[in-house]
């Protein structure tokens, strides 16, 4: 009988998969490999990475004793795609040609559902994907940029959050769409969302644009130098948007964005590491500040997750300034598999509906 799920879930530097049973509603097996940044940039684009994180994957698999027999089907982390609700959709050509094409923006999560789409065709099943990070859930007033034709984009760690704010709501005894909660993703990149009924009705743009600096991203950067940047002769296009998304944040300040690193500096009497970790938080507590007024600060709860909120010395920190608005929960890493799996779960039985893309 098929009832395994393979869960594939790419990042700039590592590819995340796992395996995910519908039968016992849980994942099995999960598996992290981290790429050498050289051995990435040997490959001019993106989608030339394809094959080989696809052929590190199912060699792993296979070498744990998973058999493509014993799978349903295969899912995909979604990536940058036409902007609209989320859900879980099955993967489609117009779908893959908007990532192969990088339509709407380049991020390593576009690999997910093309590798995932490829995989199941050789295994004669079916490929999905849920939540990709362009969800755009915003209610009007949220799309308003200041200039006429620009739209703020939605552009977040849709999957975990969506995942933690049901845990949330657990913890609070409270149906998911009863609750007012302003979540939290802290990882190589940050998101502060303002969710109601579970759904993104504002968050910053998480991948280049606003909100907190991020361990190695700009978030909010004034307008007058980014121009001054841009036409200074030191930078291509290429190069400023890459300055912004790797090079920036904590790893311009202090040349490492492995957060574990920062720590250790603190904790050797590095004074520099902890003035720009204080300052981290109080960028991460002014976006949560901002992002309560979406609610008239009537909010049921703050609650962080992602990699970072591992460090009680970051949450202790953004604490001493937003306690005062509400409770708050932590729960630490991601949740990015389970949520996978437990969606296309609810797919398959039929208790959540299956959507189409639409280029």
């Amino acid at each position: 009988m098929k009832y395994l799920l393979l869960l594939i879930n790419p990042g700039s530097t590592s590819t995340k998969f796992g395996v995910y049973s519908t039968k016992e509603g849980k994942c099995l097996f999960e598996h992290e490999i981290l790429h050498d940044k050289s051995k990435l940039e040997e490959f001019s684009h993106l989608i030339d990475q394809k094959e080989y994180r696809k052929q590190l994957i199912l060699s792993v698999i296979g070498a744990e004793g998973f058999k493509k027999e014993e799978f349903q089907a295969v899912v995909g982390r979604g990536g940058l795609l036409k902007p609209g609700e989320g859900g879980v959709y099955m993967i489609t050509h117009p779908m893959l040609e908007d990532l192969e094409t990088c339509k709407y923006g380049t991020h390593a999560s576009n690999l997910g559902a093309i590798i995932a789409h490829e995989v199941a065709s050789s295994w004669n099943v079916t490929s999905f994907i849920a939540d990709c990070v362009s969800v755009d859930e915003f209610e009007p007033f949220a799309h308003v940029s200041g200039i006429k034709g620009v739209n703020r984009k939605a552009r977040a760690h849709v999957l975990n959050l969506r995942q933690v704010a049901y845990m949330t709501a657990a913890e609070l005894e409270m149906d998911i769409d009863d609750t007012h909660l302003i979540g939290v993703h802290l990882g190589g990149g940050i998101t502060v969302s303002a969710m109601r009924s579970g759904k993104f009705i504002d968050v910053n743009n998480a991948l280049l644009g606003e909100g907190p600096f991020s361990p190695e991203r700009t978030g909010t950067f004034p307008v007058e130098d980014v121009i001054d940047m841009a036409f200074s002769g030191k930078y291509t296009k290429k190069q400023l948007r890459k300055f912004f998304t790797k090079k920036a944040g904590l790893y311009s300040y202090l040349g490492t964005s492995d957060f574990r690193e920062i720590l250790k500096m603190i904790e050797n009497g590095n004074e520099e590491a902890k003035f720009y970790v204080d300052a981290f938080a109080y960028r991460i507590a002014k976006s949560i500040g901002e992002m309560v007024t979406v609610f008239s600060g009537k909010i049921d709860a703050i609650f962080f997750t992602g990699g970072i909120a591992r460090s009680e010395l970051l949450i202790n920190l953004v604490k001493e300034r937003v306690s005062f608005l509400g409770r708050i929960f932590v729960f630490p890493g991601q949740f990015e598999m389970f949520a996978l799996g437990k969606n296309i779960e609810m797919a398959l039985n039929g208790t959540k509906k299956i959507k189409e893309y639409e280029q």
